[in-house]
């Protein structure tokens, strides 16, 4: 068996081949900056896509991916999720994998590194404000710019105080350049329950002043796909907002998973569970 660990990139998974050539792109990236090799796999969805949209090479799962290497002798592995919070995804599915891949081969070893988001580093604000920073108007605009700081949504309340808290740091990157910054969500469940997701970005945009005005969307996405990407679904509420509001104006920033400082991020984290998988 292994003696050394092989690092897997690990996102949620997605049926765009736009979001597993990012997320291909990345691992080579961070296989250069760590010098190891960093395998990138997904979660759920990606592996039914026509691999002919993804330069002839089919996506892998993750149990699939760990299953095929099982075989060959490597029993080692570090996980480094690209996930910016303990989304149930990391919490309930990772582990109920890996412990069925763990019934089939008991010497299987992983270590998993913590998500991107960590209470005492601000990388990711200082990721985002450099998106925004790229939209703002010359100091002859009228008003300075409404930004509002958009994610998904989730099931779990944890999640979304990841994103209330880059949030208030991208407020602090910002300062006095923005009027505000505000969270909000692409969606959420519809039950009472699920209320810390709001505002909803759709309600956010129909209320004044963002009805109004110019809105930079800092996008916490960290690859395209259908809902970040430039026909997905954050581009299409903007696109019926500004239908029934002619006033409104939305601008969306590039994503997480383009800017180098998410190298870094993922290096430091890959380093943590590196020196815990080697006790």
């Amino acid at each position: 068996m292994s003696i050394h660990p092989l690092t897997l990139l690990l996102d949620n998974g997605s049926l765009e081949p736009a979001a597993t050539l990012a997320l291909r792109a990345l691992a080579a990236q961070l296989a250069r900056r760590l010098a190891i090799p960093v395998a990138p796999v997904s979660l759920l969805h990606s592996s039914t896509i026509n691999p002919q949209e993804l330069d002839g090479h089919p996506a892998e799962i993750l149990e699939t991916a760990v299953h095929r290497r099982l075989a060959a002798g490597q029993n080692k592995f570090i996980i480094l999720p690209l996930f910016f919070g303990p989304s149930r995804a990391l919490t309930e599915y990772l582990p109920a994998t890996l412990g069925r891949l763990h019934q089939a081969q008991p010497l299987l070893q992983v270590q998993l590194a913590p998500p991107l988001h960590a209470a005492d580093d601000t990388r990711l604000a200082q990721i985002l404000a450099a998106h925004v920073r790229l939209l703002l108007e010359p100091t002859a605009a009228p008003e300075p710019a409404l930004v509002a700081l958009v994610d998904h949504g989730s099931p779990l309340a944890t999640v979304t105080a990841v994103r209330n808290e880059l949030a208030a740091q991208l407020a602090d990157q910002l300062g006095a350049l923005v009027a505000t910054v505000a969270p909000c969500s692409m969606e959420r469940q519809p039950e009472t329950t699920y209320d810390f997701n709001e505002p909803l970005l759709e309600k956010l945009l129909a209320t004044p002043p963002w009805s109004q005005r110019r809105i930079i969307l800092a996008m916490q996405f960290l690859l395209p796909g259908r809902h970040a990407g430039p026909s997905g679904d954050v581009a299409t509420i903007c696109q019926r907002a500004q239908a029934s509001q002619p006033h409104l104006q939305t601008t969306m920033t590039t994503l997480v998973g383009t800017h180098p400082l998410l190298l870094d991020i993922l290096a430091d984290r890959w380093a943590a569970a590196r020196s815990l998988a080697l006790g």
